[in-house]
């Protein structure tokens, strides 16, 4: 499995970060740096532990990349949770 996946004309590597409190997945575009990053809140349990982050299914960083947005974390985007 992999953090990286094909979307909307490019590549784009998922890292989990937190920002202000909050657990987000931040997408970058690794095949230009012409693309705005990409941001959707997730559930802080959703994926603790060592490791469980590195081995999401495509399927799951796909819905991820779907639910993103550009630029950021508005307080009135949804956290995603399956």
């Amino acid at each position: 499995m992999s953090t990286r996946i094909k979307a909307d004309g490019g590549t784009w590597r998922a890292t989990l970060a937190e920002e202000g409190g909050e657990s987000v997945v931040v997408f970058f575009c690794t095949s230009t740096d012409q693309r705005p990053y990409r941001v959707v809140r997730v559930d802080a349990d959703r994926y603790a532990g060592s490791g469980s982050f590195d081995e999401i299914p495509e399927e799951e960083l796909r819905a991820l990349f779907d639910a993103s947005r550009s630029m950021g974390i508005p307080r009135d985007y949804p956290t995603y949770g399956p």
